[in-house]
């Protein structure tokens, strides 16, 4: 884990800029190549080299967490309706949510109680689906052509994202969500089975996920109510951080913690469609991928020092890593509190340079 997140930290935070001036396209074509090579490479090793494959997954992940959604919005602005974008944005956080649920199923299936075929039968199918993404994004869909050089691209990220405050809030709230997702999905299971519990973790996973779903479901009925999306957010990341908190000191009964887990979910269904909206509201779409894979940069930092500190040195506990997470949300909240201070009034898009 140390070394997927150094290599998220150390190349991944460039990839989103990577993007912006190569096409998100040929981005979107190498997230495919690296799951290709890593299931080719599980396929054809007895004893795969886990390295290998957390590079690689790490780097797919930070072109999956700026690329795709990049993408989307360019794609939707060249003939689709402005409104409909926000209905996009839900879309995409439900589908894949149900993505990977429907992945571990599969899985599930393909193994059964067979562990030989562990690692085999999945990496099979993850080379079949990415040799379909391949196909699906070669012939079926076109690029933008990019003209911008690497000096205007540096020029305008400098005034358009660097100089702004407001982009600077908006990328700590990304950046502290994008924490405390990934500490839960760290210390979600030891804590469960704390104590001797006897917890159905693969039953666990896909309920936890379908939390999220439905939280990305009240999206649209946030979007059309008098509450302001940054309202919306300072709430929403307020009860995650009490949820953590909660977690983080008190013991629970696992009825107690499954549905805080639930609740926890809920809310990240619900942020990330609100944080793409404001994202396409103050980001500039040609800067859009750099914004959000340098906000991630502080993430796998953190991630980084808090494996050295938890997992070989010892140092912390796992409550106070939760509890680090949590205070983390709640300096979202007031990011976001600032950020609508700050913000135009009306609303104003202006994400096109």
């Amino acid at each position: 884990m140390l070394i997927g997140f150094g290599a998220a930290l150390f190349v991944g935070s460039f990839l989103g800029l990577l993007s912006d001036l190569i096409g998100r396209k040929k981005s979107c074509l190498v997230f495919y190549i690296f799951h290709l090579v890593v299931g080719i490479w599980k396929r054809i090793t007895s004893s795969p080299s886990f390295w290998v494959a957390n590079v690689c997954l790490s780097l797919a992940t930070s072109i999956f967490s700026s690329s795709f959604e990049t993408w989307a919005v360019v794609e939707h602005d060249k003939g689709h309706r402005q409104d409909l974008l926000n209905e996009t944005f839900w879309l995409m956080t439900f589908f894949e949510s149900a993505a990977l649920i429907g992945s571990q199923v599969m899985s599930n299936w393909m193994v059964g109680g067979n562990l030989e075929k562990e690692i085999a039968c999945p990496s099979t199918a993850a080379i079949l689906t990415a040799i379909v993404g391949i196909i699906c994004i070669s012939r079926v869909y076109g690029g933008s052509p990019q003209t911008v050089t690497f000096k205007e691209y540096k020029v305008s990220f400098y005034s358009y994202i660097l100089c702004d405050r407001r982009i600077w809030l908006l990328a700590c709230a990304q950046s502290c969500l994008h924490f405390s997702i990934v500490v839960f999905w760290i210390l979600w299971a030891p804590t469960l089975v704390a104590d001797g519990r006897e917890v159905y973790l693969g039953l666990m996973y896909p309920c936890v996920l379908g939390a999220r779903m439905l939280g990305s479901t009240l999206f649209p009925w946030f979007i059309n109510a008098p509450l302001r999306t940054e309202d919306c957010l300072v709430y929403a990341f307020i009860i995650q951080g009490l949820l953590l908190s909660i977690i983080a000191f008190d013991y629970q009964e696992i009825g107690a913690l499954v549905t805080q887990y639930f609740l926890f979910h809920a809310c990240v269904g619900l942020i990330l469609p609100s944080l793409a909206r404001l994202r396409t509201m103050y980001v500039p779409n040609e800067l859009r991928g750099g914004m959000i894979s340098l906000s991630l940069a502080p993430t796998n930092a953190a991630i980084l020092f808090i494996l050295m500190q938890r997992g070989y040195y010892r140092t912390v506990e796992n409550s106070e890593v939760i509890a680090f997470a949590a205070v983390g949300l709640f300096a979202a909240a007031g990011c976001m509190y600032v950020l609508k201070r700050l913000g135009k009034q009306p609303y104003q898009n202006w994400h096109k340079l």
